[in-house]
């Protein structure tokens, strides 16, 4: 189906030679799903069009709204971009929203209390719980919905998780695994896994698909219409070789991603292999915004009221 997108947004011409259908305003029929999406990642471009491009591979149209955190000055991406493309939060709320995807953000190893903009996420993931008819949390946004609605916490692992692993389906009577093969890889890219196995009282998240080696991938949490998923089906093919190659730039020793470079060779051209599990689950993700009544916009007041942090 279409896509609409901010005029002039760089995906937008991406898409188009990709054969997608870009629009810069929405039909007026009233049918277009508006997804939010607050992109938390480093490398903002990538991350809009990797989104872009998942949420036009299926039947409806939808238009997508950039957010940042006011409360929070990317550093990686032009203020050009960001002004040219990007809605205040506030803004994007009052118009309401059908689904909120937030993706994962480069502070997985620090306290939540510790990001500078904690508070304001927790207002928007209080909004979002109420006021969208899904969100979701992509890795640290996964980590940060269960603990601002459940108080789970996180683990440090013993080593960063990075590469393609196999998954399969636990809850196959969940709308969300619908269509998606009995076995399949996502790309992991992690240092730290919610503590989902010991908390307490959370009998209320039904966890959807998991893998015997990086542990659970999606967890759904119907009460506060949130999909939880810990690792990366958004993902081009070569982003987990650019992360490689940007830590080894740094200094850092990272290991080579596994399963991931044909004959484990990093100068091998990886191929993505987890497209269809992707579409598929975001093609189900969108069906469900169906099945959940649209919310009236929240008023202003309610918007910029204090929360706890």
């Amino acid at each position: 189906m279409s896509i609409v997108l901010p005029e002039g947004l760089p995906a937008g011409a991406v898409l188009a030679e990709e054969g997608f259908e870009v629009r810069w305003a929405p039909r007026s029929d009233g049918r277009t799903l508006r997804i939010g999406l607050l992109n938390l990642m480093p490398d903002k471009l990538a991350t809009e069009l990797q989104f872009a491009r998942l949420l036009a591979s299926g039947p409806r149209e939808i238009e997508l709204l950039l957010t940042v955190p006011a409360t929070h000055q990317p550093r990686n991406t032009a203020a050009c971009h960001l002004g040219a493309f990007y809605r205040p939060w506030q803004s994007v709320a009052r118009q309401g929203l059908d689904g909120l995807i937030v993706t994962g953000a480069p502070v997985e190893q620090m306290p939540f209390e510790a990001v500078d903009y904690w508070p304001e996420l927790c207002r928007i993931l209080d909004w979002a719980r109420l006021q969208v008819r899904s969100g979701y949390y992509v890795c640290w946004g996964a980590q940060a919905a269960l603990y601002r609605f459940h108080g789970i916490g996180k683990r440090v692992l013993p080593a960063k998780l990075s590469g393609l692993y196999g998954h399969h389906v636990t809850a196959p009577e969940s709308p969300l695994a619908a269509g998606l093969p009995a076995r399949f890889v996502v790309p992991v890219s992690r240092h730290t896994e919610s503590c989902i196995d010991g908390a307490a009282g959370t009998s209320s998240l039904v966890t959807v698909l998991a893998s015997a080696e990086s542990g659970p991938c999606l967890v759904e949490d119907a009460g506060n219409r949130a999909v939880c998923v810990f690792n990366h089906f958004e993902y081009d093919a070569d982003t987990l070789a650019r992360e490689y190659r940007r830590d080894l730039a740094a200094g850092e020793a990272p290991s080579v991603p596994v399963n991931y470079f044909p004959g484990n060779d990093p100068d091998a051209t990886p191929i993505k292999s987890w497209h269809f599990a992707a579409a598929a689950l975001f093609e189900n993700w969108l069906a469900s915004l169906d099945r959940v009544p649209r919310a009236r916009p929240a008023a202003a007041t309610r918007l910029e009221s204090p929360l706890s942090a």
